[in-house]
């Protein structure tokens, strides 16, 4: 049968005929909003693709969407307690839950869309992502920059988003269209973090200094330890064991149980106390003005009194912070099992697993340059416990690194002795090995 004579192909054409070709016209914001609310999200906002708060993600959305031209961001609302209490079942319940009804929200979502004849893709809340990317950017759009970009709130100290009525106690959503809306949002006009340092205060690891820089891989380390990064260093704990007993000297049964309940049902935080403990928001923030003394006794006390492991890198600003600050917590010393896989991802990894306390007496410019199969020339730049990574050689430098890319690799992954290295002249060096032995401390792994 000719394909223009099939019935399917005849009834579409019947159902789809029109009159005039007249362009398509932008979908009503005020329609979209109403439909994101009936599909269950507490609060919507439009962003069109061309944004230039969307600059630096845009190429990567296109690649999943090439259709994309506006971007619904949403949020849904999670509840409070069990977020703030030491039960960290309690809380992961809560957040997994939360995740499953964000991602529920955004399919239907979806699904009324494509109803309507409009092309729309709905990237997951969290987890699953784009894992043969890791350890690169596994996601397929960044929601918090999205949900800022829309007019749904403002990034706190503690690098969450903080919606001006429900706090930082939401989970963000994200829907790509392939229509452009009649209006957008724009980001509200304050800022509702509170700037009270309660996060500061309870975070176990110092990942938030008070002047609001944040250290990622401590971050990761402890409250991510049953993700990605934590399961590969155990994996490699398990492997490293030729007995039961050489495994039970790094690993608890505590430890193992929880890594199950991780596998089984779905991965657990260590703390997002910073969410926990903060006031921010309309719906939040009366118990905090009323009561402050009332408001940390029941919120803060609970978080930093309880005994538990911290989990930290050997070396790093974390390990030092920790036992000062909470001395009824335990330290457990793992690795970050985070290991670059590129020379590009090797220098992005820089940013995150830098520790200013270790950088506070250094003041060095190193220039870098790699041959082989991933050639590039960067500088690196470490004064005063602050980090600068640029493309090229730039300025004078204090020591120069050149080495074959796979080697350097292999020296990062511990798979290469540097004195191997250096004497078959895989990796050279000029300058002083001390500017290169403080260069390791800074980014311990």
């Amino acid at each position: 049968m000719n394909l223009a004579e099939h019935p399917t192909v005849q009834r579409f054409r019947e159902s789809n005929r029109t009159d005039s070709a007249e362009p398509l016209k932008p979908l009503d914001a005020g329609w979209l909003r109403q439909l994101c609310l009936d599909c269950g999200a507490d609060d919507v906002g439009l962003v069109e693709i061309s944004r230039p708060a969307l600059d630096d993600q845009r190429t990567d959305i296109l690649r999943h969407f090439p259709h994309a031209r506006t971007l619904l961001s949403f949020v849904c609302r999670m509840n409070r307690e069990p977020i703030r209490s030491p039960a960290r079942s309690a809380s992961n319940l809560e957040f997994h839950a939360s995740y499953d009804q964000t991602n529920e929200v955004a399919r239907k979502i979806v699904a009324a869309l494509e109803q309507r004849g409009v092309r729309a893709l709905n990237p997951s809340a969290g987890f699953p992502m784009e894992m043969d990317r890791f350890p690169g950017k596994i996601w397929v759009v960044s929601h918090k920059p999205v949900a800022v970009a829309a007019g749904l709130g403002h990034m706190g100290i503690h690098r969450n988003v903080i919606h001006p009525k429900f706090g930082n106690f939401i989970v963000l959503g994200t829907v790509l269209l392939d229509e452009e809306a009649t209006s957008y949002g724009q980001p509200i006009d304050y800022n509702p973090c509170l700037e009270c340092k309660l996060c500061v205060a309870a975070c176990p690891v110092g990942a938030i200094s008070l002047d609001g820089d944040f250290q990622f891989s401590n971050c990761a380390t402890h409250n991510y330890r049953e993700f990605m990064s934590g399961f590969s260093d155990w994996v490699e704990k398990v492997t490293e064991s030729n007995t039961a007993l050489s495994y039970r000297e790094k690993v608890s049964l505590s430890e193992t149980a929880s890594m199950w309940q991780s596998l089984s049902f779905g991965p657990n935080y260590k703390a997002a106390y910073c969410l926990a403990v903060c006031p921010a928001g309309e719906d939040v923030i009366g118990p905090f003005l009323i009561d402050r003394k009332t408001f940390l006794k029941d919120t803060l006390r609970p978080l930093t009194e309880k005994e538990e492991t911290l989990y930290v890198i050997p070396g790093s600003d974390a390990e030092e912070y920790a036992p000062r600050r909470f001395p009824k917590k335990k330290i457990k010393r793992v690795g970050s099992g985070i290991r670059a896989t590129s020379i590009a991802g090797f220098l992005f990894g820089l940013k995150l697993l830098f520790q200013p306390g270790k950088a506070a007496g250094l003041n060095a410019v190193y220039h870098f340059t790699f041959s082989g199969k991933e050639p590039k020339e960067a500088t690196v730049a470490i004064r005063g416990g602050s980090l600068q990574v640029q493309d090229g050689h730039q300025g004078e430098a204090d020591m120069r690194v050149t080495a074959d890319s796979e080697t350097w690799l292999g020296f990062l992954a511990k798979e290469r002795s540097l004195l191997w290295a250096l004497l078959r002249r895989r990796i050279r060096i000029q300058g002083s090995p001390r500017l290169l032995v403080a260069f390791g401390k800074c980014f311990p792994s």
